[in-house]
């Protein structure tokens, strides 16, 4: 799992607004991290677990998938302690 400081989370929480539930703008950090072929027009962070899903338009149905690293990982934010 791919984890952001938790400044940067408080910077993503008040300064990104939703459109739709989905995020108008991503963090430049997760957008430099995320891996490519990802919608990240539609990208939502989820409460449940504090990262990253994106929605993904498939042949069958329309779901949300894990925005996913270059190495392969959830990107997140960093839970503090």
């Amino acid at each position: 799992m791919q984890k952001l400081s938790p400044a940067l989370a408080l910077a993503v929480l008040s300064a990104c607004a939703t459109n739709g539930g989905f995020l108008r703008e991503l963090p430049e950090d997760v957008v430099a991290l995320a891996a490519p072929n990802q919608n990240l027009q539609a990208v939502k962070l989820l409460e449940e677990d504090g990262c990253y899903w994106y929605e993904h338009d498939g042949p069958v149905e329309t779901t949300l998938l894990p925005l996913l690293s270059k190495r392969g990982r959830h990107i997140c934010l960093q839970q503090e302690s």
